[in-house]
């Protein structure tokens, strides 16, 4: 399918809604930027940004390749390669650019940014820049959270700032060879951030919100003994005019929502999120006059238990979500058909403890990772870390493989990626120094 942005110009909204709509099963996951070309078919790699432990390998945090293709036998379910970039940085989210070349990653520590390719080779992705400047270009931002892929830009969230390293924060944006643009900085009502996804067919923006470094860079276990670090969460989502770059509404969600997930049907003009503190699973829709509501739709477990609701993936047809309750290490899959009344229809028990979740667009697959933060994962006998793949027939998850990544001296995997073989073959690229790669 053609790609629904160029860096000269996007596709009306209509045609990119019916584009959507009409088009093939897909093997990318299905929360990623619309801004950006997808692969279709079985993936070939998942690529996993992994956090770096003292004492074991090298004690880097890396972006490490999987095999993903049961039809390629030797590498499948196994470690192809890994890049480190040298020491801990707290390795969390990762994305890729506009073109999928470029697969950008952050630490939410130190608030350095790597930059890989992944074209001339996707099985063994190489490191091409290192950004050391982002708190200082941005004006004190710190931790990059969220990369998403807008035309020609990167749009970076924050958690935190350089001045109290609390939860007042902003967004970014570097143009795609890594020159920064601009920072704006969120609201007083809604001044701490996590999350940013766009639906551009309704020029709307969502951004959510989470904490701070003294808080994230913090043993979990303190972080809830601490009544006053308790009260340095986020409890709202912004709406914002996208083109205008401007905070239009605050949605009161209380309890920390983090990830954000549109619906991807033309039809469907409405959010989902979780309240990680209050384990709560929130519907973001727009109303008739155009604004937005923010509104309870489901208990996720027990609140009490604090199960705190991580990551969540939406399928293609906006019928099943998959949600992954980090302490208890389990998934919990909704029917979300209607919306405002999800019906649990399986639960599945991933490991000791689970946090990112990506199905695939085709709905045949999806994956779990199982680290959230170094001081808040589990530790001693539950401190399991693992990528682990998993068939979806629309009833149950049946495990694919596993990759145990203490095992194999990797670290604490986080956010996960796909690739493949057969899309880059089909792209060319202007190289770093104007040679063209792929088309070969």
């Amino acid at each position: 399918m053609a790609r629904l942005v160029s860096s000269r110009c996007l596709m009306s909204a209509a045609l990119a809604a019916l584009l959507l709509a009409a088009a093939p099963a897909r093997a990318d996951e299905t929360c990623m930027s619309p801004y950006m070309p997808k692969i279709t078919g079985q993936e070939d790699y998942v690529y996993v940004w992994t956090l770096g432990i003292e004492g074991v390998g090298d004690g880097s945090d890396k972006l490490v390749t999987i095999g993903a293709n049961p039809a390629d036998a030797a590498h499948y379910g196994k470690v192809i390669s890994s890049v480190s970039v040298g020491g801990r940085h707290e390795a969390h989210h990762a994305g890729f650019g506009d073109d999928r070349r470029h697969l950008w990653a952050g630490g939410l520590d130190d608030s350095k940014i790597w930059v890989f390719d992944v074209a001339p080779d996707p099985a063994h992705p190489k490191l091409v820049r290192t950004l050391d400047s982002f708190v200082k270009d941005s004006g004190g931002v710190v931790g990059p959270h969220t990369f998403f892929a807008l035309p020609g830009r990167m749009l970076i969230t924050g958690l935190s700032n350089q001045k109290d390293h609390g939860g007042r924060t902003a967004l970014v944006e570097y143009n795609n060879d890594g020159k920064f643009i601009q920072t704006l900085w969120l609201p007083d009502k809604g001044a701490y951030g996590y999350d940013a996804r766009v639906q551009p067919r309704l020029n709307r923006m969502l951004t959510s919100s989470f904490t701070g470094w003294n808080n994230y860079m913090t043993d979990l276990r303190k972080v809830i003994a601490d009544a006053e670090a308790m009260k340095h969460f986020g409890n709202t989502v912004l709406v914002w005019d996208f083109h205008a770059r401007k905070p239009i509404q605050t949605l009161d969600v209380p309890g920390a929502p983090l990830e954000i997930r549109w619906a991807l049907q033309p039809r469907h003009n409405y959010a989902f999120t979780t309240a990680a503190l209050k384990s709560k699973l929130w519907l973001i829709e727009q109303q008739d006059d155009g604004t937005f509501k923010a509104s309870e739709v489901a208990d996720i477990a027990n609140p009490m238990d604090v199960p705190l609701p991580a990551d969540l993936s939406l399928s293609a047809d906006d019928r099943f979500l998959f949600v992954d309750t980090f302490m208890d290490g389990t998934c919990r899959v909704y029917d979300v058909s209607d919306p405002h009344q999800p019906k649990l229809v399986h639960t599945e028990k991933i490991g000791s403890q689970v946090n990112m979740v990506s199905e695939t667009w085709d709905g045949k697959r999806v994956y779990f990772t199982s680290s959230l933060l170094a001081n808040w994962d589990k530790t001693g006998k539950d401190s399991e870390q693992f990528l682990k793949a998993y068939g979806w027939d629309g009833n149950r998850l049946s495990p694919l493989f596993a990759v145990d990544f203490l095992r194999e001296k990797l670290g604490r995997p986080h956010i996960m990626h796909f690739g493949q073989e057969r899309f880059y073959k089909n792209q060319i690229y202007a190289g770093e120094t104007g040679r063209l790669v792929a088309a070969r």
